[in-house]
Parts: C-alpha cells; structure tokens; sequence
C-alpha cells in the first residue's frame, strides 16, 4: 500500500519541491500551506508521516507537532520538522515536541528522502 505524506510548508517553491520529490518516489502527498488547517487535514486524510515547516505565518510548527502529539487520533503519526532557523537548542526543543526526525534548510533531496524513509519504514 501507499504511503501518504502530508506536507505543512508556506513556501510555494518549497512545497512543491517536497511534494514532486516525494512523488518521485511513489508516495501520496497531501499539500497544506495554511497552518491553521494542519490538524483538521491531518484527522481527514490520516497521513503516515508530516512533513512540518517549523516557521508558519500565525502559527508555530513547534506548537502543531504538540498538538498533534495531544491528539489521540495523530499522537502516533511520525513528525519530521523542517526548519531554515537552526540556532542553537533548535532541534531538542523541536524533537520535545514529539518530531521524530529534524532537518535544517536549505534540504537537499538525498537528505530529506534518506530521513523520510528512516521514518516510514516499507
């Protein structure tokens, strides 16, 4: 069976890079660029993986993956946070929240499909 891929990511260019990658590769991908429908998306199309950009207009990714952690019907879906603001102390607050894998921007493809299939084994 598929995998299905929800990808959280504001950036045009970004997003679909991610969803044309992950394509490639044979998975399902659900685009979502609007973080304030992260969870209601996630609960409808109940994705094997997130995909979540940790810098959202209005929103913090940071916050999304906790709430999806509280979240008895998401809590066990894999997170992997991507984020272009890698500062020091970045990633253990991020993984605190419950991402199960972490990585920085700029993302090259063998790296993001390398740490999408870590966490999606076959």
């Amino acid at each position: 069976m598929t995998k299905r891929v929800m990808v959280v990511e504001d950036n045009d260019l970004n997003r679909k890079l991610f969803c044309d990658v992950l394509k490639a590769n044979g998975f399902d991908v659900d685009p979502v660029a609007d973080g304030g429908e992260v969870l209601a998306v996630a609960r409808k199309v109940m994705p094997d993986l997130i995909i979540m950009d940790i810098q959202l207009p209005g929103i913090s990714g940071v916050d999304l993956i906790a709430a999806a952690k509280r979240d008895s019907a998401l809590k066990d879906i894999p997170v992997l946070a991507v984020t272009a603001f890698a500062a020091k102390g970045d990633e253990d607050r991020i993984r605190s929240a419950g991402a199960a894998g972490y990585l920085a921007k700029p993302v090259s493809i063998m790296p993001f499909m390398n740490a999408v299939k870590e966490l999606l084994p076959a």
